[in-house]
């Protein structure tokens, strides 16, 4: 799993931290270019907001939530389902043009984590 987080940080420029969180908001592991502390409290916190917008989703529709992403002046993050009980919690600086290539590469992230879990 740290090897498919490093890949996904090696292939975004300004690559912040990538984490996989539990549904419990425990982090599973993680590859921080950030303290490891607050990439830790990150994913917790994203993974509390995503539970209750996929259960806000799941009143309104018959489709799953599958991510959402954050913009800040300086930073994005993207916030991806790998299964219904595990979350990848991706966090970059904002750059020009980035944004594209990170929500690719954080989808084939979590396909990969998907094989490596099930």
């Amino acid at each position: 799993m740290k090897e498919d987080l490093s890949l996904l940080m090696a292939s975004v420029p300004g690559a912040l931290g990538a984490i996989l969180v539990d549904w419990e908001g425990e982090a599973v592991d993680h590859v921080a270019g950030m303290d490891d502390y607050e990439l830790k409290v990150l994913g917790a916190y994203s993974g509390a907001i995503l539970m209750n917008l996929r259960a806000t989703v799941d009143r309104f529709d018959d489709d799953d939530l599958e991510e959402m992403v954050v913009s800040t002046a300086t930073m994005q993050m993207i916030v991806r389902f790998v299964t219904r009980d595990y979350f990848l919690v991706f966090t970059a600086r904002k750059e020009e043009e980035t944004l594209g290539r990170a929500l690719f590469e954080v989808r084939r992230c979590a396909l990969r984590l998907r094989d490596d879990i099930l």
